[in-house]
């Protein structure tokens, strides 16, 4: 039986009493405390910080990887705008997305177009990440068409734009087989991503399996996320 809205009515009726007491307390205070501007909330009241372990260890083992390469500048397609914005502040950014950006932040430029069609020459871009991106193309999820092939295709452009010598940090979704989770995204075998990026040379593997990160691909633990670095010879 689901007893959240059980719950839910306690973290209420809590909230109710703890209202009416700080009411009291608050009595001489600078502060206004006006019941129209009340803004309950309900859910904050945590043993630990919450954290989405993905995204976390993703963006984490990226941002390091760049601030140890260095690069004078670094072009990312599609990952998460918040990460890329931080990572601006020691490299610069030139963030790529169909997506626009309403938000101005130092050091990061924007750039609209689709990782099937990159706005870049052969061989040109010397660090270049997506983390979290071409397991989504062709699902319609984002208004893309529909394309059965779109994670292939994705993957020969980071490949083609990808100067000699240059580092591509790369995430996907893993899984024991190759999966489509309609419309949500696909999960590959590592063997797949290795095949769809065979022309570049393998660096280090990462993978996040609940909220632990490891060197190892483990199949038999089902679904994770599999983070790679590539660097083209």
């Amino acid at each position: 039986m689901n007893l959240r809205w059980l719950h839910a009515f306690r973290s209420l009726v809590a909230f109710g009493a703890e209202y009416r007491r700080f009411r009291r307390l608050n009595e001489g205070s600078p502060f206004a405390l006006c019941a129209g501007d009340i803004l309950p909330s309900l859910i904050d009241r945590t043993a630990a910080t919450p954290i989405e372990p993905i995204y976390f260890l993703q963006d984490t083992w990226c941002a390091g990887k760049i601030a140890a390469n260095c690069p004078t500048n670094h072009v990312d397609i599609g990952s998460a705008i918040r990460a890329m914005a931080l990572i601006a502040q020691f490299v610069p950014v030139t963030f790529v997305d169909i997506r626009r950006i309403d938000i101005d932040v130092s050091k990061l430029t924007f750039q609209e177009a689709s990782i099937l069609q990159l706005p870049f020459a052969n061989r040109s871009i010397t660090s270049l990440s997506s983390l979290c991106v071409i397991e989504h193309i062709g699902l319609g999820r984002y208004g893309d068409p529909l394309d059965s092939g779109g994670s292939e295709s994705a993957a020969a452009e980071l490949a083609r734009v990808l100067a000699p010598g240059g580092d591509l940090y790369v995430s996907v979704p893993v899984d024991d087989q190759c999966r489509v989770y309609f419309n949500a995204h696909r999960a590959f075998t590592r063997d797949y991503v290795l095949t769809l990026f065979s022309e570049l040379h393998l660096i280090e593997e990462r993978y996040i399996y609940g909220r632990a990160l490891t060197p190892e691909y483990r199949p038999a633990a089902g679904f994770g996320t599999g983070l790679f670095h590539f660097r083209r010879p």
